[in-house]
């Protein structure tokens, strides 16, 4: 697999760093990446929907795999040789929020994906990864499984949940961030905003041209509201920015709302505000009835541009072909499993903060580490394998 022309020429522009990005998506990580100058030369996903949104708009490679069926060695070969090595693997978030309360169970197959993240990364040993993911992944067991078997690997590890509107990210979106580093303590920036300051939904979505529901927009194919129900074209006339559906007349109070379980939803059914961030965008933050993902004056739920703008994503990103076809369903969840593309960069630029401290110039052609580096000796790991003692031989070049 050889890197994409746009990964040859952050080669030979001497930007020292070469990332892959595992569990890739849509490509927010990747974009955010990109922006602060950090390479990356291709991205991994199972998902065949990513490919179009992740090639068109980052001009790196995407790989169609399987997450269980890679080598460490296939992940290797991609790095740009005499660069410092970035693995980064957010993989998807479902197991571990809110909404699941299978704590510490593996009966669903996507619990193994960490698992696998960290046999990967073992069998790599990049100089610094990164992973970010809901609050809650904390509770569980592989969470501190993943992180005692980094620090046992010499990783510096910082990780902490953090408030994503600090950050640049228009939306309400806490998420665990975790960074490591195999040269010497790493962490998240500070803050860049105070709640005062954090960036609104209407100086994100605001200019859009009005839709009614169901309806699209000649200019941009994305910029399209699902349709309502009669009912629901009543609920959001009745629903007043940052309110609840406690506000409408009891005739339009769904009967789930009426018994005690559903009196503690009111989030639901509810219009976002002008002058505050959006809530956190979902896989189905386009449905009025799935959140408070309600347009804060027009009779409708938010577009799906209207979602991807909320996640960092410019205007001009394009998540379909000219000619493809619109699915709710699948650009929701593309757009809803994205990392934030304002979390990206203050994870890249936490990434170059630490990378300078080392004394390393990556403008002035100086690239990688030149001391300290750790390499596998044994790069075609069994994928079966899950970093056992003893499984991996690493060799150690001279350290600092």
């Amino acid at each position: 697999m050889e890197p994409s022309k746009k990964s040859r020429k952050s080669e030979e522009t001497g930007t020292g760093i070469s990332c892959v990005d595992i569990f890739c998506g849509a490509g927010g990580l990747t974009y955010g990446f990109a922006k602060e100058g950090i390479s990356v030369v291709a991205g991994f996903d199972l998902d065949p929907a990513c490919e179009y949104p992740y090639s068109r708009n980052n001009g790196a490679k995407f790989i169609k795999k399987d997450i269980c069926k890679m080598l460490p060695s296939e992940i290797e070969e991609l790095f740009i040789p005499g660069t410092v090595r970035l693995l980064a693997g957010c993989a998807p978030c479902q197991p571990f929020s809110t909404y699941s309360q299978r704590y510490d169970t593996e009966a669903d197959g996507k619990w193994k994906l960490l698992t696998e993240f960290e046999r990967l990364a073992l069998g790599v040993r990049p100089d610094i990864l990164t992973m970010e993911n809901v609050p809650t992944i904390v509770k569980h067991r592989v969470f501190e499984s993943f992180v005692k078997s980094l620090t046992d690997a010499d990783y510096q590890v910082w990780s902490d949940v953090v408030e994503c509107a600090a950050y640049g990210v228009p939306q309400t979106r806490k998420r665990m961030v975790l960074i490591a580093s195999l040269h010497g303590q790493i962490e998240l920036i500070s803050p860049t905003r105070t709640s005062g300051k954090y960036k609104t939904v209407g100086k994100v979505i605001g200019s859009l041209p009005a839709l009614k529901a169901g309806e699209s927009s000649r200019k941009d194919r994305l910029h399209v509201a699902s349709s309502l129900s009669e009912t629901n074209l009543k609920r959001i006339r009745a629903s007043k920015p940052g309110g609840t559906w406690r506000d409408w007349p009891d005739r339009l109070v769904a009967e789930c709302h009426r018994n005690d379980s559903g009196k503690t939803y009111p989030s639901v059914y509810g219009r976002m505000e002008w002058d505050k961030p959006a809530p956190t965008m979902t896989t189905q933050c386009y449905g009025f009835g799935n959140g408070r993902f309600g347009h804060p004056d027009q009779d409708r739920g938010i577009s799906l541009r209207e979602a991807a703008l909320l996640q960092g994503f410019p205007r001009s990103y394009r998540f379909v072909p000219p000619r493809g076809k619109i699915y709710f369903k699948t650009l929701g969840r593309l757009i809803g499993n994205a990392v934030p593309v304002h979390l990206g960069r203050a994870i890249a630029k936490s990434i170059l903060v630490h990378i300078k401290e080392l004394g390393i110039d990556l403008s002035s052609g100086n690239k990688g580490l030149q001391e300290g580096k750790v390499r596998p000796m044994v790069t075609n790991q069994d994928p079966t394998a899950r970093g056992k003692k003893g499984e991996v031989i690493y060799q150690t070049a001279v350290k600092r």
